[in-house]
C-alpha cells in the first residue's frame, strides 16, 4: 500500500471528482488535507454550460457544439453520432490523432496540478493508456484496487457502464461487477458512477437517466462501507442519501464550484 498519513490527529481528505479541466481550482484542491482523492473524468471534451469550452469547439466551433449538445439532450443518439461523423469529414482530420493530440494537452496540465498524495480512479471520458505517461511519483492511479489512507481502507473501481454517448471507458457490466467484487469490504467506496438510484442518476439539466451501477448497490447494501462516494451525473435529483448504514455522496461538481468535498476523521 502507498504511504498514508499516520500518527493520532485527525485525519482531512479532500475529494474530486469530473474535473473537466479545471486545473485552475485542481492545484488549490488538496490545501489543509492530508491527500487528495480523484474520481476521474478530466478531460474536457464539452461543456454543457458553456459550449465554447472543451475539445470538441475548439475543433468545430460553438455552433456546431450547440447542435450535437441539442441533439444529445433530445436523446436523438443517432443522429448526433451522424452529424459528428459529418463534422469529421469535413475537416479531414483522423478521429483519434485529433483527440488524443488534444486529450494529452489536458492531461500534462491536470496531472502537473496534483498535489502529493493524489489517490485517483478514472471517469469514462478518460483514456486510462496514458494516465501512466502523466501521473508522477505522488499520484496513485487504482481501478478494482483498495489503498489505507489514514487507518481507513478505500476502494477504487473506475470507468463507467456502455451507454449511447459511447465515450473512451465504457466497460460491460459483467467486468464492473468483477472489480467492485475484486475491492472487497472496504470502509470508504468510491467509483466514477453513482450506485443505480433513480435519484442519484437523473441529471436535472441534460434531463435524462444517467448509468450507475447495480452491482455497486448491491455491494454497499452488502458490505455496509461508511461512505460511497462518486460523480458522473453533474445536477443529481438528490447529491447525498443514506442507504442502510451508508452516506451516498455525489462529489461530481468540482468543474462548477471549484470546491472539493471533506471527509475528516
Amino acid at each position: 500500500m502507498a504511504p498514508t498519513p499516520g500518527g493520532n490527529r485527525r485525519t482531512r481528505i479532500h475529494v474530486v471528482s469530473d474535473v473537466h479541466g479545471n486545473a485552475r481550482d485542481l492545484a488549490r484542491a488538496g490545501d489543509g488535507a492530508d491527500a487528495l482523492v480523484c474520481l476521474g473524468d478530466l478531460v474536457l471534451f464539452l461543456d454543457y454550460a458553456d459550449h465554447a469550452r472543451g475539445i470538441f469547439p475548439d475543433l468545430f466551433g460553438a455552433e456546431n457544439a450547440d447542435r450535437i449538445v441539442e441533439l444529445r439532450t433530445a436523446r436523438r443518439f443517432a443522429e448526433a453520432r451522424e452529424f459528428g461523423r459529418r463534422l469529421w469529414d469535413e475537416i479531414g482530420m483522423d478521429h483519434s490523432v485529433a483527440i488524443e493530440k488534444a486529450v494529452r494537452k489536458q492531461y500534462a496540465e491536470l496531472f502537473a496540478a496534483f498535489p502529493t498524495p493524489t489517490y485517483a480512479t478514472y471517469g469514462n471520458v478518460d483514456m486510462p493508456p496514458l494516465w501512466a505517461e502523466y501521473a508522477g511519483p505522488g499520484t496513485t492511479v487504482l481501478d478494482g484496487e483498495r489503498v489505507e489512507i489514514g487507518g481507513r481502507v478505500f476502494g477504487f473501481v473506475g470507468g463507467g457502464l456502455r451507454s449511447p454517448m459511447r465515450t473512451p471507458y465504457e466497460i460491460d457490466d459483467e467486468e464492473y461487477a468483477a472489480k467492485i467484487e475484486a475491492v472487497g469490504e472496504v470502509d470508504v467506496l468510491c467509483t466514477h458512477i453513482p450506485p443505480d438510484v433513480p435519484e442519484l442518476v437523473y441529471d436535472t439539466v441534460a434531463r435524462r437517466f444517467e448509468r450507475g451501477s447495480r452491482a455497486l448497490l448491491d455491494a454497499i447494501r452488502r458490505i455496509r462501507p461508511r461512505y460511497s462516494l462518486f460523480g458522473h451525473v453533474h445536477q443529481p435529483l438528490a447529491r447525498r442519501m443514506r442507504i442502510g448504514t451508508t452516506e451516498c455522496v455525489n462529489v461530481g461538481h468540482f468543474a462548477a464550484s471549484g470546491r472539493p468535498w471533506v471527509l475528516e476523521w
